[in-house]
């Protein structure tokens, strides 16, 4: 059986939007697996107040979506915008339910999904991996590998409560990984 979901996309923009392009390509336009949603560059005016650019991609981007995908590159957990992503997509609110959760590490992220440092992955992410709402995968062109990774995250967001204990990021962090 095929699922098809509406799935936001969350990346690094300067460092992985190739990649980013290449999930939607292989997945959406040539598989047909998913309904892709993200925030594209230059959709969202610089300068706006943090609330407001939060709510916009809450209601323009999250609002339908059924999982986020975080495409994980080696400087994607310093992001505030995927921080920000993240917490919005696993908010429940009249509209919306929350999204399932899926990390897949990239071929430029140093490492693999059974030997990753959790410190290297966003940590709104690596929270939800602990309390199994998420899980973390290596990239894989596999179309059907990728229907079944995304319809898992659907399903765990029906019978496990994402974890959300962390404040939101401020500004983009720095260094080689974060800590507690």
């Amino acid at each position: 059986m095929t699922y098809r979901h509406k799935v936001f996309i969350s990346y690094h923009h300067q460092n992985d939007e190739a990649y980013r392009h290449e999930f939607e390509e292989r997945f959406a336009y040539e598989g047909g697996v998913i309904v892709p949603k993200a925030v594209y560059d230059g959709q969202i005016a610089s300068g706006l107040r943090p609330e407001t650019i939060r709510r916009t991609i809450r209601e323009r981007n999250l609002r339908d979506s059924t999982v986020t995908v975080v495409l994980v590159g080696s400087e994607t957990w310093k992001r505030k915008h995927v921080d920000w992503e993240i917490a919005s997509s696993l908010r429940n609110t009249p509209y919306k339910k929350a999204s399932g959760l899926l990390g897949i590490l990239l071929p430029s992220y140093p490492g693999s999904a059974t030997d990753y440092d959790p410190h290297t992955i966003p940590p709104r992410l690596w929270d939800n991996v602990l309390c199994e709402y998420a899980e973390v995968h290596d990239w894989t062109k596999g179309r059907s590998i990728m229907t079944h990774l995304i319809h898992a995250a659907f399903l765990r967001r029906k019978r496990l409560l994402p974890a959300k204990p962390r404040p939101r990021f401020k500004i983009n962090r720095h260094g080689e990984r974060w800590w507690p």
